[in-house]
């Protein structure tokens, strides 16, 4: 896994999402999940593409509920994207890398 994928949860997701500088894809996966497990080459590809411009997270809903709850994920995998702590933009299962750069590309022109 790259370097810049954190796996998050409830004690580090404050600081490695919502006080981060750079935006921030988070992937919301379980292991048990088959499409977060599809999305996940995807998503190592754009940590790699988008080092230094983009920060990735990854949150475990078995292990981090609080925060899935909190920001309404219901299916997964749920990608979302924060600036500037907020949730900017998201999508609901999986994804082709072409729509995850959209999101990411404009993530960064806004």
């Amino acid at each position: 896994m790259p370097e810049n994928i954190s796996n998050v949860d409830h004690n580090s997701f404050e600081k490695a999402v919502l006080q981060s500088q750079m935006p921030v894809l988070v992937d919301f996966w379980a292991p048990w999940c088959g499409p977060c497990k599809a999305v996940a080459p995807i998503i190592e590809d754009l940590a790699k593409e988008y080092k230094g411009k983009i920060e990735f997270a990854k949150v475990n809903v078995d292990d981090a509920p609080f925060i899935a709850s909190k920001y309404g994920v219901m299916s997964i995998p749920t990608i979302m994207v924060f600036k500037w702590g907020k949730p900017m933009q998201h999508a609901i299962g999986y994804q082709p890398k072409e729509q995850l750069k959209k999101l990411l590309d404009n993530a960064l022109a806004k």
